[in-house]
């Protein structure tokens, strides 16, 4: 555990069901990071949250190199010279040269070398001939090149001083390679924080067990440990947790002294079994509940002393959708990222929706497909049962319908949200 905590008033309102935007401004003005700092390699820092500005502390590239393959010269000579000069000298990539390129002079150079003092001009090697006259060699440079053409300049990727990334970036591998660029051997990056992950139900069972009627393997479980790989956590397995008020009261309390983060999923709902939202209630402090959404409206937030607390519903659907919606943007913030929120796309329905309930938004598993004039249209699954797993695996994305839209026609235009987009591949 970190010795940081939430916001005091973090998730606070006076609403029994919350809208969706509502939600998440209450979320974005309530989280901060609770999460400590730590130097990591460069080699291990793949998929961190950066926990420092990082300026480029010279050139990148460090000096003026050729592009590709060819011969080096002055351009001031090109036109007085014919395109005809004389070979000077040779320089290969690491092996810089210090000899001033007289006049009508040029240099074999290779790609990423770095170009001889006086030159600021790179012939293609393919595009020149060689010639040998009096026991001298010559290249014949065709006309037409520009100034500077094939030359690399100093700084032309990254100036000394520019910025490169900035605190709260989670590392991508581009992002690691501009580092390494700048000869930079690590990074200060926020620690991961570690997440208890729970199950909750008496019907749950691993896969490899033996499962009689009523039964159902625990797939959520295998869901919610993939998702969070899209954000940085160190996940710990709780296995599943009996139907028992005591032993989901004892589990929670004892998880919430260890970890920074508690992740549940079922038991979300008022019924005489659902526990853990009483047990929330008697350790700590729900301080959202019940959201106008579809699928997930049984969504908790709260915390149980410093632990933050985070309950899924128990349908499969719901917890994948609540999970990218609310639980991952929050997980960022409190690891020092950001509030993770989706690009939505605008696309043309392929899909009728005859009656919707207003006030309630909705999100459908959505995929994309071309209709007969060839735009790009989201069609919707066609069974929105949110114990369906089939639709999530077809799915390339979420279909989100706001609250005021009370039916869909054909080629109305609705908000595609990519999977992509949610960080999952």
């Amino acid at each position: 555990m970190t010795a940081k905590t939430l916001l005091d008033d973090c998730f606070l309102h006076d609403k029994d069901r919350l809208r969706h935007a509502e939600a998440l401004e209450i979320l974005k003005s309530r989280l901060t990071a609770i999460t400590g700092i730590e130097t990591v390699r460069l080699e291990d820092a793949l998929e961190r949250i950066l926990a420092e500005d990082l300026t480029a502390p010279r050139n990148v590239p460090l000096a003026d190199n050729s592009a590709v393959d060819g011969y080096a010269f002055r351009h001031a000579d090109f036109d007085e010279a014919g395109g005809f000069f004389r070979l000077q000298q040779r320089v290969a990539a690491g092996h810089a040269s210090n000899t001033l390129l007289g006049p009508w002079a040029a240099a074999r150079i290779f790609t990423g070398a770095v170009m001889p003092p006086g030159s600021d001009t790179v012939a293609m090697q393919e595009d020149c001939e060689t010639h040998v006259q009096d026991g001298e060699n010559f290249v014949i440079v065709p006309q037409g090149l520009k100034k500077g053409a094939n030359c690399r300049k100093a700084g032309e990727d990254v100036a000394e001083g520019a910025s490169i990334l900035q605190s709260g970036q989670r590392l991508r591998p581009q992002d690691l390679a501009a580092i390494a660029s700048t000869g930079q051997p690590d990074v200060q990056a926020y620690t991961k924080l570690n997440v208890a992950l729970i199950s909750t139900g008496d019907e749950l069972r691993r896969p490899g067990e033996l499962i009689t009627v009523g039964d159902v393997y625990d797939a959520n479980h295998f869901l919610l440990r993939g998702l969070a790989d899209t954000v940085p956590v160190n996940i710990e397995d709780l296995g599943i947790l009996k139907d028992d008020e005591d032993v989901v009261e004892g589990t929670l309390r004892d998880a919430a002294a260890k970890f920074d983060i508690i992740l549940t999923t079922g038991g979300a709902s008022r019924g005489e079994e659902d526990h853990v939202l009483h047990a929330l209630d008697r350790l700590g402090n729900r301080h959202m509940w019940q959201l106008a959404i579809k699928p997930g409206r049984p969504m908790m937030f709260g915390n149980i002393g410093s632990c933050v607390f985070l309950g899924l519903p128990g349908n499969p659907v719901a917890a994948m959708v609540c999970f990218l919606l609310y639980a991952r943007p929050v997980i960022s913030v409190l690891a020092g990222g950001p509030f993770l929120e989706p690009q939505a796309f605008p696309l043309p329905a392929a899909f009728d929706i005859p009656k919707k309930k207003a006030d309630r938004r909705e999100f459908y598993r959505g995929f994309l497909q071309t209709d007969e004039h060839g735009r790009t249209c989201a069609q919707k699954f066609m069974r929105d049962g949110s114990g369906l797993i089939t639709g999530l695996r077809e799915a390339d994305g979420l279909i989100e319908i706001p609250e005021d839209v009370t039916h869909i026609k054909k080629g109305d235009t609705v908000a595609f949200l990519p999977f992509s987009g949610f960080g999952i591949r």
